[in-house]
């Protein structure tokens, strides 16, 4: 053998390839990494479907709420619209006043639903065990013409339902949580 065809021979099996450990310690690398990405994925995709479903409800909860609310009469101060069904007394029915703050509740404005929509309490003091507030507020639409005794003939009305902060990982650690707002504008008389 001459010498240049060993240098050629040494060349070629330098080069011949990748070895069985080479591969092996890559897909040991490959592995270790998309391990730490999956385990993330499963974070986002827990913490998304709680998030929207969540969501879906609180849109839900503050409907039924305006609901409740525009079904009375545009006069109607009396009827207590924190307790479902609404009684006839002991409320403030569509009297201007309340809060829109979830935050800042205000009495005869605001009630607690569990884990499942139903209610619990009613006034500014919080169940225990409540996962839902809801709060409205009723107002004047400013510069609507008024009708005799009844004042003026546009009301706004807005209902917020928000999910408890910190309840099985919700809003935890000052993160926002799920909130939705809802406005209608009642008009006497009604059409």
């Amino acid at each position: 053998m001459t010498k240049q065809s060993f240098h050629r021979s040494l060349r070629r099996r330098s080069q011949a390839g990748t070895s069985l450990v080479e591969v092996t310690i890559a897909l040991a690398v490959l592995f270790i990494a998309s391990s730490g990405i999956m385990g993330l994925c499963a974070i986002a995709m827990t913490t998304t479907e709680n998030q929207g479903h969540l969501m879906a409800r609180t849109a839900e909860y503050s409907q039924d709420k305006m609901e409740q609310l525009i079904s009375l009469a545009y006069t109607d101060t009396l009827s207590n619209t924190a307790t479902f069904p609404t009684s006839s007394s002991g409320g403030s029915g569509l009297a201007v006043g309340g809060s829109s703050n979830p935050d800042a509740p205000t009495t005869n404005y605001v009630d607690y639903l569990d884990f499942n929509g139903n209610p619990l309490a009613i006034g500014v003091s919080a169940p225990a065990n409540w996962f839902y507030i809801r709060v409205w507020n009723i107002s004047n639409v400013a510069g609507a013409p008024s009708f005799g005794t009844v004042g003026p003939t546009m009301k706004l009305i807005t209902v917020t339902t928000e999910v408890r902060r910190g309840v099985a990982g919700v809003g935890g650690g000052g993160g926002l949580a799920p909130q939705a707002t809802m406005t209608s504008i009642m008009t006497y008389p009604k059409p």
